[in-house]
């Protein structure tokens, strides 16, 4: 059996949830579902940035030790996993010294080897938000990180370790541009190109005890000074399924299949972790999927406006599978995206209760009538519109396809009114339209787990009339 290892990013923890890590953990989700109903052996990984020390502000901030407050909000983010129907088999913190510690160590160790890891002094600006330094030019007129607008970067001067980024420019540019670690969309490919030819420079990965308040993984063999989070974070890709610790599950899983990331973290993994990964010896992910933002009614979504949506709060009042959908068929897979209470009640009422439910529970009533029933298939198949578009995560075209399906056997039953007919011509004429709306619901499965699953249960042996899959709102 094939394997297919997927990650989504690893959150920081300084702050609860919203809408956007919501989203991509469903995306991840529909990946993995996806894979797995087409027979591979899938992994599905994501975890606890917590070794930032925005985190250790954080925490001093709320009057409780790092390791509480860490530990408090990463099963924050692990709740939201399990209220979307997302299910991670691996879940890997940073602080968890077992593992990830002597995992991150080994890395550092193998990029030392290789003559990549130096020390030296080093002055500059650096975004508490981002966690990283930034050079004048890459900042807006304000002279803020485009990322955290209103926040004035750290000037900071200290003795720490470098990586040599730039002696992997030209190695880096040459496995992008021909596709050997793949960039998804095509607009972020030509990004990350346009950043590595203006030219790389090394980069800043520890930082003294001082600055990261005795906080996270030490540099091996230099007890005044922490691993930089970038390079101790991207490495739960690998800690968490067994580098340095488990070599066999190690070798059986990597390289990740795909990384699921936002727009905003790109260079971290499109630049610095092929870097470090090439610099160890190590093989580099197959491809990156990058997703863009939400807006909230049509605003960037900011703490200062006050428009932060919360993902427990949607589900409480909409339910997981609703806005499942809403993530996976209104959010343009390769952009930026619209969060409206408004749309989200339209496109609900529109498409799930009018369409696929009101489809559904026609279907059944008809079939009921005739006492129809279909034995279970167990190979189901997906469509094209979904296989085709899923390979380029494309979930909002898949969703926008089966849509087109659910409204020509719509159009079809209104066209043969089957409810004119009794008996056996009853049951000739719909069951081939019950067995497309299993089809149908099978094609689903990835993106509404729960529902497909009532609707093959439903439409699987004797066929009854159910009460409707989604109530109007």
């Amino acid at each position: 059996m094939k394997k297919f290892y997927i990650t989504a990013a690893i959150p920081y923890v300084n702050a609860a949830p919203h809408i956007g890590h919501a989203l991509e953990f469903v995306q991840a989700d529909a990946i993995s579902r996806y894979q797995k109903l087409n027979g591979k052996e899938v992994l599905l990984l994501s975890g606890g940035d917590e070794n930032a020390l925005k985190n250790v502000q954080a925490a001093e901030k709320a009057g409780v030790g790092v390791q509480k407050f860490v530990d408090q909000n990463t099963e924050i983010f692990r709740n939201l996993a399990e209220k979307l129907n997302v299910h991670f088999d691996v879940f890997q913190k940073g602080s968890d010294k077992k593992n990830h510690f002597p995992s991150t160590q080994m890395l550092w160790s193998l990029c030392k080897k290789s003559g990549d890891i130096y020390k030296k002094s080093y002055k500059g600006l650096y975004c508490v938000g981002c966690e990283t330094f930034y050079s004048r030019d890459e900042l807006d007129k304000n002279g803020e990180c485009y990322e955290h607008p209103g926040k004035k970067l750290d000037v900071v001067e200290e003795e720490n370790y470098f990586f040599r980024l730039s002696k992997y420019q030209k190695l880096l540019d040459d496995f992008i541009q021909k596709d050997e670690l793949k960039i998804i969309p095509q607009t972020r490919k030509h990004e990350v190109l346009s950043f590595i030819r203006q030219g790389l420079e090394d980069l800043s990965i520890s930082r003294t005890n001082e600055r990261a308040k005795n906080w996270g993984v030490p540099v091996p063999g230099d007890s005044s000074q922490r691993i930089y989070v970038w390079f101790d974070a991207l490495n739960i890709y690998q800690s968490g399924i067994g580098f340095g610790w488990d070599n066999r599950k190690y070798k059986k899983w990597w390289p990740a299949d795909v990384h699921v990331i936002g727009k905003g973290i790109i260079r971290f993994h499109a630049v610095y972790w092929p870097a470090f990964l090439l610099s160890a010896g190590l093989l580099l992910p197959k491809s990156l999927f990058v997703h863009g933002y939400f807006t909230i009614d049509g605003q960037k979504m900011s703490k200062t406006l006050g428009n932060i949506v919360d993902p427990f709060d949607l589900v409480e009042k909409y339910g997981t599978e609703a806005l499942r959908y809403y993530f996976l068929r209104e959010i343009p897979a390769h952009g930026d995206g619209d969060f409206s209470e408004a749309r989200f009640r339209n496109l609900y009422n529109g498409e799930l209760a009018n369409g696929l439910g009101n489809l559904v529970a026609r279907v059944a009533r008809l079939a009921s009538d005739t006492n129809l029933s279909l034995p279970p298939k167990k190979n189901f198949k997906f469509k094209k519109v979904v296989s085709d578009n899923i390979k380029n995560y494309r979930f909002d075209l898949a969703l926008l396809g089966l849509n087109d399906e659910i409204s020509v056997l719509d159009r079809r039953i209104n066209e043969e009114k089957p409810w004119e007919l009794s008996g056996a011509e009853l049951k000739k004429a719909i069951t081939p339209i019950a067995q497309e709306v299993r089809e149908i619901a099978f094609n689903l499965s990835p993106f509404l787990p729960q529902t497909a699953e009532q609707i093959l249960g439903q439409f699987t042996g004797k066929i009854e009339a159910l009460k409707p899959l989604f109530p109007r709102i």
